[in-house]
């Protein structure tokens, strides 16, 4: 009975999902997890290479997965993913914008092509895949969820990765505000924000002496492990067990926003 209980609640049995970014590590665990509880799930990316590596290390069978090449940054690129998915698994329930890229150029030193290839990749892509599915969905009078990832760096400033905190901390404002305009219709917009994770973007600048801040300020005393996203996805994914969840910035990060000097 208990198994049946959990199943109902965080389980995605026929839905489907759109992960952009899924190739990465990160969104690759969160995509592997609504697949495992039932979805249908596309990944929306650069590297067919990567996301056939995940299908296969999921053991996915024909049906259940696609991989959708596109430009995250494009509109068109972005307008075109939805008619794909449909016609191949099915009518969209859960939009995960989760691309991202990052660097540890001093601040004086960023450059404007730094700059605006870090805004672009990090926020312009979140608007417009929040805007693209959300007309969607209300075009046919249809909710959804939509998770957004966050970042540590949006709620507290971190040293060193100036030009991505700034785009964190915008789309925790717009995960907020579309939250609100959007609630009425159905569409629950919430963010996802990892705490240290080991991943691609930020492995370039995890010198010995940053991961001992890390440590330090972090109660767990280690990073996380890419699977521990998954439940947290679950929950803002499912329409029974996150329902009533909308406009949150979930935080799973071993206790770093709580440490007090």
């Amino acid at each position: 009975m208990s198994t049946q209980f959990l199943s109902e609640l965080f389980g995605l049995q026929g839905k489907v999902a759109v992960v952009v970014g899924g190739t990465g590590v990160l969104c690759g665990a969160m995509a592997q997890g609504m697949w495992r509880a039932g979805a249908k799930v596309a990944l929306v990316g650069r590297s067919e290479e990567k996301a056939q590596a995940h299908f296969k290390e999921w053991g996915a069978a024909e049906g259940e997965t696609l991989f959708v090449r596109a430009d995250v940054t494009s509109r068109s690129d972005m307008e075109a993913v939805i008619p794909e998915v449909e016609n191949t698994l099915g009518p969209v329930d859960i939009w995960v914008n989760g691309a991202g890229i990052n660097s540890a150029t001093p601040y004086l030193d960023i450059e404007d092509e730094e700059f605006d290839r870090i805004v672009t990749t990090n926020l312009k892509a979140v608007h417009l895949g929040c805007q693209i599915i959300a007309k969607h969905w209300i075009g046919q009078g249809r909710g959804g969820s939509i998770i957004n990832m966050s970042s540590m760096s949006a709620i507290r400033p971190l040293s060193r990765v100036f030009t991505y905190s700034l785009t964190k901390g915008a789309v925790w404002n717009l995960t907020q505000n579309l939250a609100c305009e959007w609630a009425q219709q159905g569409i629950r917009v919430n963010a996802l924000c990892p705490g240290f994770f080991p991943a691609e973007q930020n492995r370039k600048i995890l010198d010995a002496s940053r991961v001992e801040s890390i440590m330090n300020a972090t109660p767990m005393r280690r990073f996380g492990e890419k699977e521990e996203l998954i439940a947290a996805t679950l929950l803002l994914a499912s329409d029974a067990a996150g329902g009533f969840i909308t406009g949150s910035n979930l935080v799973v990060d071993g206790g770093f926003a709580a440490k007090a000097i």
